[in-house]
């Protein structure tokens, strides 16, 4: 379902770090959560991003702690900005924050690193992200980027651009 694309081979990480990412990868966040977090107690330095990512997910999903989970995802990204997970677990979290524009921008800006990532164009489906509108400066409900708007989405199709 996800895949590291940053963090390198998972031999070389930590045994409780693979198998946390493991647990959170198959959907099992209770038993991931545990290895996540006897890593976090332990302190360990030099983490990638995917653990902070999956970390900050889990929390928000199963504890509700959901601006403790922002920050860590948020971390995460700035730590592997190239790693798709990062961005698809902010999304998410976000969601669960009920931040939609923040969700919009991970996605989009995930999407900039990969356009074929199966998770982000999942979420961009769900999240209906529209195209901006086509004079920026009128309102969308104008009547001429409605007129515009029409013409494009005929000319160029309804599939928008990242």
């Amino acid at each position: 379902m996800y895949r590291i694309v940053s963090a390198g081979p998972t031999d070389q990480l930590p045994e409780a770090l693979r198998r946390g990412l493991e647990h959170c990868r198959l959907g099992e966040w209770e038993n991931g959560l545990y290895f996540l977090g006897k890593i976090a107690e332990a302190g360990r330095t030099g983490l990638p991003g995917t653990f902070y990512s999956y970390l900050g997910y889990g929390i928000a999903r199963c504890q509700g702690r959901t601006a403790e989970g922002l920050k860590l995802c948020r971390h995460a990204v700035k730590i592997e900005f190239y790693d798709l997970d990062n961005w698809v677990n902010l999304a998410r979290t976000a969601l669960l924050d009920d931040n939609r524009g923040e969700a919009v921008r991970a996605v989009t800006r995930g999407l900039k690193v990969d356009r074929n990532n199966h998770e982000l164009q999942a979420l961009y489906v769900e999240l209906g992200i529209r195209r901006s509108p086509v004079l920026r400066f009128l309102s969308r409900s104008n009547l001429l980027n409605l007129i515009l708007g029409k013409i494009r989405s005929q000319i160029f199709g309804t599939r928008t651009d990242v």
